[in-house]
This record gives C-alpha cells, sequence and structure tokens, in this order.
C-alpha cells in the first residue's frame, strides 16, 4: 500500500473519533507493509489528556508487537503531532512520521517548535501534506459543530 492508502486509513480512524465528539485525529503505525495498530484521539471519552491517537497507537503497537523500539515503524497521523506525543515519537524510536496537516496551535515537528532540531539521540523522517484537504474539512467541520453547540448552549440558559 501506499502512503495516501494508510493516510485515508488514518483519516478514517478520525472519522470515528468525530462521531465521539473527540478533535478528530487518527493514527495508524505499519511495519514491512502490514498495519500493526490504529486508533484515534480519546481524552473526552476516556477523561484522560494522555489518550491522544499517536500515544495510544504506540502503545497498541509496543503491546501487539512486544516491544517499546518502533526503528522500523511508520507512523500515519492527520495532523501534526503536539510537543508530549511528539516526545512519545522520539521515545519509541519511529523511523519515520507521515502527518496530513500543520497544527498551528500545538505543533511541535514544525508549527511551532521542531523538537527533531533539537540533540536528541533519534530524529524522525517526516513527510506531510497527505489527504490535507480532507482532514482539514473535517477539523473545521468538528469546530464549526462545537461552535454551534456551544453557542446553542449558551442560548439555552440566556433564555431562563
Amino acid at each position: 500500500m501506499s502512503d495516501l492508502e494508510y493516510m485515508e486509513i488514518a483519516f478514517l480512524e478520525a472519522k470515528k473519533a468525530f462521531i465521539k465528539g473527540e478533535v478528530p485525529i487518527g493514527a495508524v503505525i505499519v511495519v514491512n507493509d502490514k498495519i500493526i495498530s490504529k486508533a484515534h484521539n480519546l481524552r473526552h471519552t476516556k477523561k484522560n489528556a494522555l489518550y491522544h491517537a499517536e500515544v495510544l497507537v504506540i502503545s497498541k503497537a509496543c503491546k501487539k508487537l512486544k516491544r517499546w523500539i518502533l526503528d522500523d515503524a511508520t507512523l500515519y497521523v492527520t495532523v501534526e503531532p503536539c510537543l508530549m506525543c511528539s516526545g512519545a515519537i522520539l521515545q519509541a524510536r519511529i523511523k519515520r512520521l507521515v502527518f496530513g496537516v500543520e497544527e498551528a496551535k500545538f505543533g511541535a515537528l514544525g508549527s511551532i517548535i521542531n523538537v527533531n532540531d533539537y540533540n536528541f539521540n533519534h530524529k524522525v523522517e517526516i513527510s506531510k501534506g497527505l489527504y490535507e484537504k480532507e482532514i482539514k474539512e473535517l477539523m473545521q467541520d468538528f469546530f464549526r459543530k462545537l461552535r454551534k453547540e456551544k453557542a446553542n448552549e449558551n442560548r439555552k440558559y440566556s433564555d431562563k
């Protein structure tokens, strides 16, 4: 399969998050052209700040492969990882990262900072921009829906 096809699978994971009311971010880990794990954000569902798609997909891959070093893995994620997730990617020694869209508010692999630029003992290969249009639309739809729900909630309380 191609990078685009794997990113499409990550996008389908993001759609699952959207349906659950989670920020729609999905992730897939691939080793030797085989999908090892898939995940999506579950922070609100599980009430846990650590339940980002990247952390969950890395955890699942480690469990399945029975190792914590994933230096033969490619991680596909719909949105540029935050600082926590970038740290997890470096700690797991992920070989390659492919993400769809940059994250101007939290992105830690190029947007705000680039942890890859520091002298850690590991550097991840990065590709970006795949499935960008679809991912941006899904993110915009999510935040538009969230703003509308908050406005309706505020109106409900102001009517009392």
